[in-house]
């Protein structure tokens, strides 16, 4: 028979990793909107050392040739950029540690659901190929294409993350009631949800060309960032009319259809609130200069929709009653119950 506390240590150690995983994705937008991302340019010590220096005197007088010749050119201490990517490896390895007691605790299911361990041991290596991957994105010299592929990663390993705790609590996900939802419902979420993964493929393509274009004005004058801006911006910023249209329509029916203290409605209203917070992010990086604090708020809120979005249609999945299905004789539990 299932522990009843240590299941409930599983939801809450995984939802924690859910979210610690979510803040490294916004320290790494700090680090890539700063430009610090070769404040380190070595891995896994920084600048030779465990514990990065504080001053540049702290460093061999010759670090400039040392550096240059291991292919980065232009090597310059900055002490804020060194411990803002410091700061982003040590969060990493956060996760890495809460990533391994997630899967140690994961072992309860061992006999009920073998899949639950299985795939929080799946993350735990994924995490360990994120790690590698970190790496290879410094030794690239911060290629675009590794940078994306880096955080598109991140963005899966969520998404399993969402699954494996939503997998261990389907018995009560189950008793949700979505008999009211209309059939068209499911199809549209998917929808959405594939409208999500698009955006964030042209947010990609947009912040490749925003580094870039940084580059070219070594990191000042932001203001004069959105002159060089590509065509794809433009389609980026006109499709979050049509993503927050669609994602309205899908918290609309949710309100009129199941019950107000739902987990499903409280799911969707963080839903369209994140989707604002993003737009307003996007239209203050468009507006206001490219600030820097805006750029990692913006990455943020785009991986948080469609972690919300998924564990929407993950409910839609498990629940008793699916949409159009007639059930008449179950009744309606709410997420308090």
């Amino acid at each position: 028979m299932m522990n009843t506390q240590a299941a409930i240590r599983f939801r809450r150690l995984g939802t924690l990793t859910i979210f610690a995983v979510y803040f490294v994705i916004l320290v790494g937008g700090i680090v890539r909107a700063s430009g610090a991302g070769m404040g380190c340019p070595d891995w896994p010590t920084c600048f030779g050392q465990w514990v990065p220096p504080t001053e540049e005197s702290q460093l061999p007088a010759n670090y400039h040739e040392i550096y240059a010749e291991r292919g980065y050119e232009s090597t310059q201490f900055n002490p804020v950029k060194t411990w803002t990517e410091y700061t982003n490896r040590l969060v990493g390895v956060t996760v890495g540690f809460l990533i391994f007691l997630t899967v140690w605790s994961s072992r309860i299911y061992l006999k009920s659901d073998k899949t639950v361990f299985y795939l929080s041991l799946s993350v735990f290596f994924l995490v360990g190929f994120q790690g590698w991957l970190g790496s290879t994105v410094v030794a690239s010299n911060l290629k675009p294409i590794m940078i994306t592929l880096h955080m598109l990663l991140a963005l899966f390993i969520v998404a399993l993350l969402i699954y494996t705790i939503a997998r261990s609590q389907r018995d009560f996900i189950g008793r949700i009631d979505t008999q009211g939802l209309p059939e068209k419902f499911r199809a549209v979420l998917i929808v959405a949800m594939i409208m999500t993964l698009t955006q964030v493929a042209m947010g990609t393509r947009v912040r490749e060309a925003v580094d870039f274009i940084a580059h070219e004005h070594a990191y000042i004058d932001r203001q004069f960032w959105r002159d060089d801006f590509p065509v794809i911006f433009y389609i980026h910023r006109s499709f979050s009319s049509i993503i927050l249209f669609t994602n309205l329509w899908l918290v609309w029916k949710i309100y009129q259809s199941v019950d107000k203290q739902s987990i499903l409605l409280r799911t969707g209203f963080s839903l369209i609130g994140l989707i604002v917070t993003a737009i307003i992010a996007g239209i203050t990086l468009d507006r206001l200069g490219m600030p820097a604090v805006a750029q990692p708020v913006h990455l943020l809120m785009a991986n948080l929709i469609f972690g919300v979005q998924f564990f929407l249609f993950i409910c839609l999945s498990y629940s008793a009653n699916k949409p159009a299905i007639s059930n008449p004789g179950h009744s309606r539990i709410t997420s308090t119950d």
